[in-house]
């Protein structure tokens, strides 16, 4: 494996010799003439109409080419845009003729939200470096969409950008009006600059995409294809400063506990009655010269994203939530590392470890407490300040860093008459810094990434210390280069190394924790040392990857060492194992009478731990068809054969898996009806005995166009032979494992009503009942075998579990930037010891479950100084 990572190493050492090979041609669609914007000193008002001087001149840009469905084919209906200019925004204005003007489709939602509507988009590379950018698009209804492009091919809707957009329907189609100010992008200030340009249009009714330029079918490269934009002479990048102070009153009322569902005594002083909690903090937005911009907050609040939904965890691997704060997602592709260059990245059971969740800054205390008769346990732990650079310091040179400090949070405990305060979060820094350097015209990249996590606890009493690490450094370099002049193929990869720092308590158990199981006995070469202050760890990663042509190919290597860990502000799914796959296919990209696309793919795969021991021998085999009328089907069966599992024990032996299959069967319709549903099935068998079967049908409904409803149920049901109970038993082994029975039903609600573009009310609800049956105690008989010697009979246990979680949201944007923000978030969550899934009874036990309530009022104004 040291092998694995020196290659790795020498490999983003020796990328930059390869920048001497000479540039390739350009891709198809360069050539595409460029694009002109003029100059206006005249007002534009952004109302759709088109009445405008500058609207009426001779540089229209008509020569748009179909994408989807009938590639390379004339568009249905002519687009004519045409752009303009002035010192502090870019104009565009597009007529969109349409001979059924009654036809044009315009469903009203909320923002980023195009509801299967017509649109019209625009496609920006203010750098003009072939890889990244913005779009902003404007449906027929009004609604605005905007966000990144990056790896010259992905897209990023997180980011929101603050800019005007108006449409207009008449008896010639469609009109549309946007003006993106200048201060919402960036780029290097010159007196003959060069922009990349693309235009787009989706007409819904014929499923069409008509465009300047596209990547074809079984093709790469978005963003490097883009025309040049020319006649933007002497503009300057400005100087803005952007500024959004909000208010905001919470006013809750907490029923039970989070975590335990504890119920809180009538007697509880803390949680007795609503409470309110009025704040207030703001966001900065400036640059720091032509190059850099910083996005800064104080005190943020985040109370109108959506609430996560409830799980049922049984693995030793912590539940991934998505990152949904404004704050964190917006503007971040810049901190996406690994994988980068390439334009498809397959796992096959590979853990890739997420260098940057950013959920870690302002998690759940993760401190415990010591028994009191009344605990008042902080929530969230709160973030002090957060701040963002980002941006271009020199032709291929891209750099960012966040920067975020969140406050030392105490539990306050009450026993009798006596008060006490408890450590349950120390006051933590957290610092992210990333590098890319971009060569040769993007033919190879170099990046660097680093994470930090330091911790300031109360003096050397403080409790704290026994269950956090001190700090913790990661990290990671990655690249990639492509092998040959027309990018077909490319080598990418990265190489990561991570060290924590603790006291010998929380050292010792960290060891002995997921992924690492330093104490399992089979394994001598790892072993717990008790006076360990640290711990390190190296991983990396290779892929070689085909990006265009009818014939699919993927491989990849790479390793992650048992010491790696970058939990303190990454995410890590799994860690001692080295994985290789080989995945390979062919896909029919030429439309004909009934099919749109197709493909067929197969993929072998293994993994070993670094004791030699084999985890995982398996064979994916999988499909994909698209009809011509947008319907989709997708099937899949992944096989595996006999192999050893070094953590199904968590810490124990080493322990035998048996052969098993699970196959993927997938259904949908046409996304842009107003009546779109799909299903899903997920059936899985083992030749130890374990099954089970997993169905998800969901519906999505606009029955008038401002109001969508979506959802369906999520069935699963299923007998696990062995799992995992604890490491007490009597035997040599220890691990004692049960028989489980599992019947889940869960749903996922979503009501969306738009009254204009500008305001919105959204519901989002999840009930879910889950009940439980272990039965069959047993204790694993040796380790590598899959035997068993039962444990003295005993009562069965288990139960039902019910949640409802949901929140309404009322957006109103009355000004760009500016919003505010109606809120309620529920809650109820209970358990029982009824085994036995009952619908009836599980109603029950949701619907007399305790609830918690918060209500939440924000207003946020923005200010352009």
């Amino acid at each position: 494996m040291r092998t694995l990572l020196r290659f790795m190493l020498f490999g983003a050492v020796a990328i930059p010799a390869f920048a001497q090979d000479p540039p390739p041609p350009d891709p198809p669609g360069a050539s595409h003439p460029p694009v002109h914007a003029v100059r206006t000193d005249r007002p534009v008002s952004v109302d759709g109409l088109l009445n405008e001087d500058v609207w009426k001149n001779g540089e229209a840009i008509s020569s748009f080419t179909q994408r989807d469905p009938d590639q390379g084919l004339p568009p249905r209906q002519r687009t004519e845009v045409r752009l303009a200019f002035d010192d502090d925004a870019v104009y565009v204005g597009a007529r969109l003729y349409d001979t059924a003007p009654d036809s044009v489709v315009a469903r009203l939602a909320r923002r980023d939200n195009s509801a299967g509507s017509d649109a019209f988009g625009v496609m920006f590379d203010p750098y003009r470096d072939k890889r990244t950018g913005y779009y902003f698009m404007v449906t027929a209804a009004g609604v605005l969409l905007d966000g990144i492009l990056m790896n010259d091919g992905w897209d990023d809707d997180s980011w929101d950008g603050v800019w005007q957009a108006r449409a207009q329907r008449d008896k010639e189609g469609w009109t549309c009006e946007m003006r993106i100010p200048f201060s919402q992008m960036r780029f290097r200030s010159g007196e003959h600059m060069v922009w990349g340009v693309n235009f787009q249009r989706t007409l819904t009714r014929h499923g069409e995409q008509d465009a300047l330029v596209y990547t074809p079918r079984g093709g790469s490269g978005y963003v490097s294809r883009f025309p040049e934009l020319q006649g933007l002479d002497g503009l300057k990048s400005p100087r803005h400063i952007e500024v959004t102070p909000y208010v905001t009153n919470k006013t809750e009322h907490l029923s039970f506990e989070n975590g335990s569902l504890s119920t809180y005594d009538p007697a509880d002083p803390f949680h007795g009655g609503w409470k309110a909690k009025p704040a207030a903090g703001g966001d900065l937005r400036t640059s720091l010269g032509s190059k850099l911009t910083l996005n800064a907050s104080i005190n943020p609040d985040f109370g109108q994203v959506e609430i996560d939904p409830a799980v049922v965890n049984l693995s030793d691997v912590e539940s991934f939530f998505s990152e949904k704060r404004p704050f964190f997602t917006e503007g971040v592709s810049i901190f996406r590392c690994g994988n980068n260059g390439a334009n498809d990245y397959p796992g096959f059971n590979w853990p890739e470890p997420i260098f940057f969740y950013s959920r870690r800054i302002g998690r759940t205390p993760q401190g415990s407490t010591p028994s009191a008769d009344y605990t008042d346990m902080p929530l969230a732990t709160h973030i002090l300040g957060a701040a963002k650079i980002t941006g271009q310091l020199m032709p291929g040179w891209n750099v960012g860093t966040v920067q975020a400090l969140t406050n030392r949070e105490e539990a306050t405990l009450r026993t009798g008459a006596n008060e006490t305060r408890y450590g349950v979060e120390p006051l933590t820094y957290y610092g992210v810094f990333r590098g890319m350097h971009e060569m040769n015209d993007r033919r190879q990249g170099l990046g660097l990434m680093t994470m930090t996590t330091a911790r300031v606890f109360d003096g050397s009493g403080d409790p704290l210390r026994d269950q956090l690490n001190r700090n913790s450094v990661v990290t990671a370099m990655d690249g990639w280069t492509f092998l040959d002049q027309k990018r077909k193929w490319v080598i990418s990869g990265y190489a990561t190394g991570s060290v924590a720092q603790a006291g010998t308590a929380r050292m010792t158990n960290l060891q002995r924790s997921f992924p690492h199981y330093y104490q399992r006995p089979d394994r001598p070469d790892l072993g717990v040392d008790p006076t360990a202050t640290s711990l390190a760890g190296w991983g990396s990663r290779l892929w070689l990857n085909k990006q265009e042509g009818d014939v699919i190919f993927n491989a990849a290597l790479g390793a992650l060492s048992p010491g790696f860990d970058n939990n303190d502000l990454g995410f890590l799914f799994g860690g001692d194992v080295v994985n290789a796959h080989v995945f390979t296919g062919y896909q029919w990209q030429k439309p004909n009478s009934w099919r749109q696309y197709a493909n067929v793919m197969g993929a072998l795969a293994s993994t070993w731990d670094f004791g030699g021991n084999s985890s995982l021998k398996a064979l994916w085999i999988g499909g994909n068809l698209e009809q011509r009328n947008r319907w989709s089907w997708n099937a899949s069966t992944f096989i595996q054969g006999a192999a050893f599992s070094p953590r199904k024990t968590r810490g124990g032996p080493l322990m035998a898996s048996k052969p098993s299959a699970s196959w993927s069967l997938y259904f949908d319709t046409n996304g842009n009806k107003p009546w779109f549903w799909y299903i899903s099935a997920n059936p899985y068998i083992s030749a130890d005995g374990s099954w089970s079967q997993s169905v998800n049908p969901s519906i999505r409904w606009r029955p008038v166009p401002n109001l969508g409803l979506e959802g369906g149920p999520d069935f699963y049901r299923g007998h696990t032979d062995s799992q995992f109970w604890d490491n007490n038993g009597t035997l040599a082994t220890g691990s004692r494992f049960a028989e489980l029975e599992q019947t889940q039903l869960s749903m996922n609600l979503r009501a969306d009503y738009s009254a204009t573009p500008n305001v919105s009310f959204q519901v989002f609800l999840q009930p879910l009942i889950s009940t439980l049956r272990f039965h069959d105690l047993k204790e694993l008989a040796r380790s590598r075998t899959y035997e068993f010697v039962p444990v003295a009979p005993g009562p069965g246990t288990g139960g039902t579990f019910g949640s409802l979680r949901g929140n309404a949201v009322v957006r109103w944007e009355y000004l760009p930037g500016s919003t505010a923000y109606l809120v309620w978030t529920q809650e109820r969550a209970a358990e029982d010891g009824v085994d036995e899934f009952d619908m009836a009874h599980s109603y029950h036990v949701v619907s007399r479950a305790p609830a918690n309530n918060v209500f939440m009022v924000k207003l946020a104004h923005h200010f352009d100084l």
